[in-house]
C-alpha cells in the first residue's frame, strides 16, 4: 500500500506515513509462537502461584477474623468476671468498713473506760493523799498552835 506524496494529500491526511510489510506479518507470527511458548512455562505457573497466594491471603484473613471472634468473646467474658470480681470486692469492702466501725466502736468504747477509771483512781488517790495531807496539816498545826501558846504564855522558855 503506497501513499501518495502529493503536498496537498499528505497536508490533508495528517503527515503520516504508514509502510506495511511483510516483517509485520513476521513479527505477528513471533509474537503468537512466543506467547504460546511462554503461556506454559511461564504465564500459567505464575497465575497459579497468584491464585494461591489469593487463596492463602483469604484463608489466614478468615483465620484472623475467627481470633478476633474468639478474642471478642474472651474480652466480654474478661469484662463479665472483671465486674463480678469488683462486686464481690465491693461487698467485701463493705463488709470490713463495717467490721472495721465496730472494732473501732469496741476500741473507743474500752478506751473511755480505761480512761475513766485511771481518773477515777486518781481522783481516790488525790482524795486520799489530799486528806492524808490535811491530816498532818492539822497535826502540824496543833504542834504549831501549841508552840506559839507556849511562848506567848511564856511557859516554855527554856
Amino acid at each position: 500500500m503506497t501513499i501518495s506524496t502529493d503536498p496537498r494529500l499528505v497536508a490533508f491526511s495528517g503527515g503520516v506515513s504508514l509502510d506495511f510489510d511483510n516483517t509485520v506479518i513476521l513479527q505477528a507470527l513471533l509474537f503468537t509462537l512466543l506467547l504460546l511458548i511462554l503461556k506454559p512455562l511461564l504465564l500459567d505457573p505464575m497465575l497459579r502461584i497468584f491464585a494461591l497466594r489469593e487463596q492463602k491471603t483469604e484463608g489466614e484473613k478468615a483465620t484472623a477474623r475467627g481470633f478476633q471472634e474468639k478474642a471478642g468473646e474472651l474480652l466480654e467474658r474478661y469484662e463479665q468476671e472483671l465486674g463480678r470480681v469488683a462486686e464481690v470486692a465491693n461487698k467485701e469492702r463493705e463488709r470490713l468498713r463495717i467490721e472495721t466501725t465496730k472494732l473501732e466502736t469496741e476500741i473507743m468504747r474500752e478506751a473511755r473506760e480505761a480512761t475513766a477509771r485511771i481518773i477515777e483512781e486518781g481522783r481516790k488517790r488525790i482524795e486520799s493523799e489530799v486528806n492524808a495531807i490535811q491530816f498532818q496539816l492539822g497535826r502540824e498545826s496543833e504542834k504549831t498552835s501549841e508552840l506559839i501558846v507556849e511562848r506567848v504564855l511564856g511557859r516554855g522558855a527554856n
